[in-house]
C-alpha cells in the first residue's frame, strides 16, 4: 500500500511462539510501515498442551516485536481425538466472538485472517467486519471440509455437508479470498464467490531460509554420518509416514543412507513404535522439533530434503509450504506427493518426484539421488533456488499483497460512501 499508516488486524488461531509463516507476515507488515494487531488463542500447537509461561487465561496482551498481541482463552488440542481438536476450534470461535469486540476497539483499515485450519477462524473476523466495517481478506491455507474427509477426521455426509454450507457461507462475507495454490481456485468460485473476488497468493520463505555453505558443528555432530533425507515439519496423518517407512525397508541395503524427521504431531508415537516394529533405528531418526532459525543449518547437513503427502485428491490441490523453505535453502528436492506440488518440483528442475503413496518410487527417487554425482546435485538445487527468487521472493509477495488490498480497501470504501448516501 502507499500510505504507512495502514491499520491491519490480523486474526489467526496460530501464532508465535508457534511457528506459522503468518508470524513472517506480521514482521513484514510492521517492516514496511504499517501498523499491525493481532488476535490470536493461547499456543498449544502442535503438542496439544499450553505452552511454558503460559494458560487458560493468562497473558491477555502481551508483545511481539512491538506489535499488539492479544490472545483469547481456548481449550487446548490435546491428543489427536477428533473431538478435542473440535473443542479447540470451537472454543477459539466462542472467545474471539465474545471478546473481540472489546479487545479490538480501534478502527482498522484491513482485516486479514490466516487459515491453515480451521476453516471457522473467519467467523469472528466476519462479525468484526460488520463491526469495524472494514474489509475481510480471506487467506485460505487449506481446504474444507475436503480435507477432513481425506484425513478421516469427519467421516459423516451429513456433517460434510454442514460444514459445506458453513464454507459457502464464510467465503461469500468476505471481500478477496487469497489462495494459498492455484488448485483451490475452482473450489472457491464454486462456493458463489465471484472471479473478482478470488486472487493466487502464494506462501513464500522467511529470509532466515537460505543457502549455507557449511552447517554447525554442532549440527554436522547430531546428524548420522552417510547420505541424509531430511523431512522437516508436522509429523502428522496428512504426511503419509506409513510411505516414507516402507521406503526406508526398501533402501535398508545402503546401510549409510538415513531418513531423518525433524518434527512433531500427533503422528509422532506411531511413527516411534514403527521405527522399533520395523527393524528400522539404523535407517529413520526422529530428532525431534528443533527452532524455526536453526532449521537452514539443519537443511545444508541434508544431502536431499523429502516432502510427502496423502494421496487423496484435496491433496493434490495443496503446496505444502516447507516447498517453498526447500527451495530457498538451495538442496534437491525429493518428492512424494500429486498435482500443484509435484508440477513445482518439475517446474523448477530442483529434484525427483513420484506418486504420493508410491513407496517403491519413493525409494527409488531416493536412491536415485543417493547415486547421483554431486555436482549434479548440487545443479538441482541452485536450479530450486532461482525459482524461488523468481516465484516465491518475500519481498516480491508483500508487494503483490499491499497493492491486493489497496485495492480492496478503495472498494469497500466505495460501497461504504454508496450505502451512506442510499441512506
Amino acid at each position: 500500500m502507499p500510505s504507512p499508516d495502514v491499520k491491519i488486524l490480523i486474526v489467526t488461531q496460530y501464532f508465535w511462539p508457534e511457528s506459522f509463516r503468518i508470524n513472517d507476515l506480521v514482521l513484514g507488515f510492521k517492516q514496511r510501515g504499517h501498523e499491525v494487531e493481532v488476535l490470536t488463542g493461547v499456543p498449544n500447537y502442535p503438542a496439544g498442551r499450553f505452552y511454558p509461561g503460559y494458560s487458560l487465561f493468562s497473558p491477555a496482551e502481551e508483545r511481539f516485536e512491538g506489535i499488539r498481541v492479544m490472545r483469547v482463552p481456548i481449550l487446548p488440542r490435546g491428543s489427536s481425538r477428533n473431538w478435542r481438536l473440535a473443542a479447540n476450534y470451537a472454543s477459539f470461535v466462542f472467545s474471539a466472538g465474545m471478546l473481540a469486540p472489546f479487545r479490538c476497539r480501534r478502527p482498522y483499515d484491513v482485516i486479514l485472517v490466516y487459515e491453515p485450519s480451521p476453516v471457522t477462524v473467519a467467523l469472528p473476523a466476519i462479525l468484526l467486519r460488520a463491526l469495524k466495517r472494514a474489509p475481510l481478506l480471506f487467506w485460505v491455507q487449506d481446504l474444507w471440509p475436503e480435507s477432513l474427509s481425506a484425513t478421516g477426521a469427519v467421516k459423516s455426509p451429513w456433517l460434510l455437508r454442514r460444514v459445506r454450507r458453513l464454507v459457502d457461507f464464510i467465503y461469500r462475507r468476505c471481500d478477496l479470498v487469497l489462495v494459498s495454490s492455484r488448485g483451490f481456485t475452482a473450489h472457491v468460485l464454486a462456493s458463489g464467490v465471484g472471479p473478482d473476488r478470488v486472487a493466487y497468493f502464494p506462501n513464500w520463505a522467511e529470509s532466515l531460509y537460505r543457502p549455507l555453505a557449511e552447517p554447525p558443528a554442532d549440527v554436522r555432530e547430531e546428524m548420522p554420518a552417510g547420505f541424509r533425507i531430511v523431512f522437516a515439519g508436522n509429523v502428522g496423518s496428512a504426511q503419509s509416514f506409513e510411505t516414507i517407512l516402507a521406503a526406508a525397508e526398501r533402501t535398508r541395503p545402503q546401510p549409510d543412507l538415513h531418513w531423518v524427521i525433524l518434527g512433531d504431531g500427533n503422528m509422532r508415537g506411531w511413527v516411534r513404535d514403527e521405527v522399533q516394529r520395523r527393524g528400522l533405528t539404523e535407517q529413520v531418526h526422529l530428532l525431534g522439533q528443533r527452532p524455526v532459525d536453526t532449521m537452514p543449518s539443519y537443511f545444508a547437513a541434508a544431502d536431499a530434503l523429502l516432502v510427502t503427502l496423502r494421496g487423496d485428491p484435496v491433496f493434490s490441490l495443496t503446496v505444502p509450504s516447507k516447498i517453498q523453505s526447500y527451495l530457498a535453502c538451495g538442496r534437491p528436492i525429493i518428492a512424494a506427493i500429486d498435482g500443484e506440488g509435484a508440477n513445482i518440483v518439475a517446474e523448477s528442475g530442483a529434484g525427483l518426484s513420484c506418486p504420493a503413496e508410491d513407496a517403491a518410487g519413493l525409494a527409488a527417487a531416493a536412491l536415485a539421488l543417493y547415486r547421483m554425482p554431486r555436482e549434479q546435485r548440487r545443479a538441482m538445487g541452485q536450479m530450486g533456488r532461482a525459482y524461488f527468487e523468481a516465484n516465491f521472493e518475500r519481498e516480491m509477495l508483500l508487494q503483490r499483497l499491499e497493492a491486493l488490498m489497496q485495492r480492496v480497501a478503495n472498494g469497500h470504501q466505495g460501497c461504504i460512501r454508496g450505502e451512506s448516501e442510499a441512506r
